[in-house]
Order: C-alpha cells, then sequence, then structure tokens
C-alpha cells in the first residue's frame, strides 16, 4: 500500500484555507511569477516589504519577481460595479522574510473582494480573516479599526491636512507622549487633544468598547460612519469570533480608507494576517470600484512551528521474524488510516524521532 507523504505545517494551512475560502464562493486565481517593476516602483509604501528582485528580459523590459499578489491582482482583472468579483490566492512572493531580513520564496495565501461592495461583503471578509486565523490557532484575536474614523477625530482635533500623516505615524507606534507634544506645538487646545488620545486608547472587544467610544465620539463624528463600523464588529464578536478594536492601527491614507485589521496567534510577536478597505489604491490605479482584502503571511508562521516538536513518524511499529507479512501490514495499515505516519521495524533506528511505540512482539496488534 502506497503510503501518502505527510504534509507540512504550512501545506496544511494552505489546504484548510484553501477550503474554507471555496466554501464562501471565492475562486482561485493564478498569476504570473513576475510584472513590469513600474508597477512596483509607484506603490513601494504598499508592500510589506521595501526590497523588489529585479531583472531585464530578452525585450529590454525591466520585470520583478512579484513581491505582492494584491497589485497585480488589480492590474489584471477586470471590474464591474454591479456585481462583486470574489478571488482567492495561494502564490510564491519574492521579498525580504521579517524572520531572517533575507530574500526569500513566500507562500501567500489571502483573498480580495472587487466591486459593489457593501457591509456585508465588509462583514464577510472580516469574518472569514477570522476563521482564517482558527485554521492556524484557537489562540488568535483580530484587531480591527476604520482609517475613516481616525481621520476624522484627527480633523476634530484641528491637526493640519499635512501633518496628518507624522500625527497618524505616533498613533500606529503608539507614541501618545509625542502626538500631544505634537498637537501642543501645533497650538491644539488640551481638550480636544485629551479627547482624541482617549478614544485612541479604548482598546477591546466591541462588548466592552462600544458604548464607550459612542459616547466619546458623540457630537464629533456622523454617527452613520461610527453605527456601520459598530454593527460590523459587534456582530463579529457575537458569531463567535475573537475581534478586538483598536484605533491605534494605522495603514497608509494613500492606499486604505475604511476599515483595516490585522490578526495575531499567541506565540507570535507580530501581526500573521494584514487587510483592509483600498479603494484608494483602486483609484490609483484608475480603477473605480471598491475592494477589500487581506493576506496570510505563512513565514511568519515558522515561529509558531519552531516551537513544536518535530517527529519523524507518529508511531515505531516493532516486529519479528514469527509474524505473517499481512499481520504486519494489517497493523499498520490500520493507524494509517487514521492519518497516523507508521515506521515498521524490527530494531528502533538510532535517531528517529518518534510519538509511540507498539510493539508487535509482545501481541500489541
Amino acid at each position: 500500500m502506497k503510503q501518502d507523504i505527510p504534509l507540512t505545517a504550512n501545506e496544511k494551512y494552505i489546504f484548510s484555507l484553501r477550503s474554507l475560502y471555496e466554501s464562501y464562493g471565492y475562486t482561485l486565481y493564478k498569476m504570473s511569477k513576475f510584472e513590469e517593476y513600474d508597477l512596483y516602483s509607484k506603490n513601494k509604501d504598499f508592500l510589506v516589504s521595501d526590497g523588489v528582485i529585479t531583472f531585464t528580459d530578452t525585450s529590454g523590459k525591466l520585470l520583478a519577481l512579484k513581491p505582492d499578489v494584491t497589485l497585480s491582482i488589480i492590474k489584471n482583472t477586470a471590474g464591474s460595479h454591479s456585481s462583486v468579483q470574489k478571488l482567492h490566492y495561494n502564490e510564491n512572493v519574492y521579498r525580504v522574510s521579517k524572520n531572517t531580513h533575507e530574500f526569500r520564496e513566500l507562500m501567500q495565501v489571502g483573498l480580495e473582494c472587487i466591486g459593489d461592495i457593501d457591509d456585508m461583503c465588509l462583514y464577510e471578509v472580516l469574518e472569514l480573516s477570522s476563521k482564517s486565523l482558527k485554521c492556524i490557532s484557537e489562540h488568535c484575536v483580530l484587531d480591527v479599526s476604520d482609517i475613516g474614523i481616525l481621520l476624522k477625530l484627527l480633523d476634530y482635533t484641528g491637526i493640519p491636512e499635512d501633518e496628518k500623516k507624522d500625527a497618524l505615524r505616533c498613533i500606529g507606534e503608539k507614541n501618545m507622549h509625542e502626538l500631544a507634544s505634537k498637537c501642543r506645538a501645533l497650538g491644539i487646545e488640551d481638550a480636544k487633544t485629551d479627547k482624541l488620545i482617549g478614544i485612541i486608547k479604548l482598546h477591546g472587544s466591541p462588548r466592552i468598547t462600544v458604548e464607550k467610544i459612542r459616547r466619546e465620539t458623540a457630537g464629533i463624528i456622523d454617527t452613520s460612519q461610527t453605527e456601520e463600523f459598530f454593527e460590523i464588529v459587534s456582530a463579529l464578536e457575537n458569531s463567535g469570533n475573537n475581534v478586538n478594536i483598536d484605533f491605534s492601527l494605522v495603514e497608509d491614507i494613500n492606499y486604505y480608507n475604511g476599515l483595516i485589521f490585522k490578526g495575531f496567534i499567541e506565540g507570535i510577536p507580530n501581526s500573521v494576517l494584514s487587510g483592509g478597505q483600498y479603494d484608494t489604491l483602486m483609484k490609483k490605479m484608475k480603477r473605480t470600484e471598491r475592494a477589500v482584502g487581506f493576506a496570510v503571511y505563512l513565514d511568519m508562521l515558522e515561529q509558531l512551528n519552531k516551537n513544536e516538536e518535530k517527529f519523524d513518524a507518529d508511531t515505531i511499529m516493532v516486529y519479528n521474524d514469527k509474524l505473517a507479512f499481512t499481520e504486519i501490514e494489517a497493523a499498520a495499515d490500520k493507524l494509517r488510516q487514521d492519518g497516523k505516519s507508521v515506521f515498521v521495524t524490527k530494531e528502533i533506528p538510532q535517531g528517529i524521532r518518534y510519538r509511540t511505540v507498539i510493539d508487535l512482539r509482545n501481541g500489541e496488534v
């Protein structure tokens, strides 16, 4: 009987995530390994990694091994304002790994929803983000923010347009001391600065934070904007997802608008999933539809896998010459049918890593 080759942890994640996305009607999207370098050079701030590997093709055109999937999908798909295109992917990207700080070929899994995006689409993408994390570990949390609400808070505070990016940097770094100093230098009232910082610090589950944020933003932000956000994140929590509101989440406003989110798994210090609405990027690339999506960075999961003990086989099965071939194979196949890997041997070899031993010589079958 032919034994299947055991899947690596990342391969298992890929199959689980693909099954999840296709159960929601997302279609697998395949693309070329490279694009024109110009696509990435114009959108460097959007990329997770600054590094891009380039080469010149036979026609003299400068190409790049793709460091990102979203940009390629936007460039190579046709849009519609009357429907929604739902795509998922598992593609190799070429970028500097956060773990090794060296160029690596990395598998990236994710999805994009492009077209007539409404609140249901936003909720579904957030739900799939949370379920993606649970495919990897039950010990996970999805942090959610809304860049539109955050910009409205900066408008209320009175921070000038040309100072907003630096203010957002302070918020993203959770440096409230620098933000307060910046506001004082700009002549902004202490009461408004305190209000801004107080709202940003209201981090926690929707059940705990929504009413507090609602009270603090009353009369500052149009309730239609905040209530849409509250409805989505509260529904997500009520569906059994571990979700937090965190207005210190920040993305580049040249690309993102509306919902932004990051996923975290216990045991890994950085986010393993990142996504959001990127209507602004769509406009920058001459597209008029709306869009939302996310990516799971499988290279980050290597830190999780390192903490797991590795085994060459689940079970070592020891036999002797008194046992029939069919008897030995039947005992091993029984375990293999349950998904176990079985190493059949007369003597346990040195250096092999295993979970359990079954000694058929003692009558254990």
